[in-house]
């Protein structure tokens, strides 16, 4: 039998646009199967890069964010001492992980960097999985109309969007779940049944 994905919803809270000149200041994942269990969660808040600073444009919106600026300022760990503990905790996950967020291309590269530099590895490999792709194949639309504005209110469970990276992989992971759901069910696929094997 083929091994079951986890899926990894991963949110990220930075004060720039690309790691190294700035940094993460929190990161969260929560570990779904693909019929939505919610297995596990792991989340920190970091200390600030040696060197890096807060993009002007970054800072502002912060700026009107107090609460979750707060939130991801609270409890801070070294990245050194954060990012291994988070490796061994996506190793440890009952299957094999994949990375999902929205977008993927802005939280993947974070993680990536501060996983290779801190952690020495990468437990996703090179790839991560893109919801708003995702979401573009289920409406058959552009990749440019699958805004959540264009997305079906069944997609979304009742859950808060805060900027708090805890509250935003959960919530995430959930809609991500649905869709996957919606998708296979199309296909005669049960959620959670494993469909091919790398």
């Amino acid at each position: 039998m083929p091994r079951r994905e986890i899926y990894v919803s991963t949110d990220v809270e930075a004060d720039g646009p690309i790691p190294g000149p700035h940094s993460m200041l929190s990161f969260a994942s929560a570990a779904y199967t693909a019929d939505k269990q919610l297995l596990a969660t792991f989340s920190a808040n970091l200390e600030l890069l040696p060197g890096a600073s807060g993009h002007p444009d970054t800072m502002r919106w912060w700026g009107s964010q107090p609460e979750a600026w707060a939130a991801c300022r609270a409890d801070l760990r070294a990245p050194e001492e954060a990012l291994p503990a988070y490796a061994a905790w996506v190793e440890a996950l009952p299957g094999k992980p994949v990375f999902v967020a929205y977008p993927a291309g802005f939280d993947f590269t974070f993680v990536y960097w501060y996983l290779h530099r801190f952690a020495g590895r990468s437990p996703f490999s090179h790839a991560a999985l893109d919801v708003k792709t995702l979401a573009m194949a289920a409406l058959g639309s552009r990749f440019h109309e699958a805004s959540k504005r264009a997305m079906p209110r069944r997609w979304f469970d009742p859950l808060p969007h805060t900027h708090v990276a805890l509250d935003d992989a959960i919530e995430q992971g959930a809609m991500f779940c649905n869709i996957l759901a919606e998708l296979r069910g199309k296909r005669g696929v049960t959620p959670g049944a494993p469909v091919t094997e790398e």
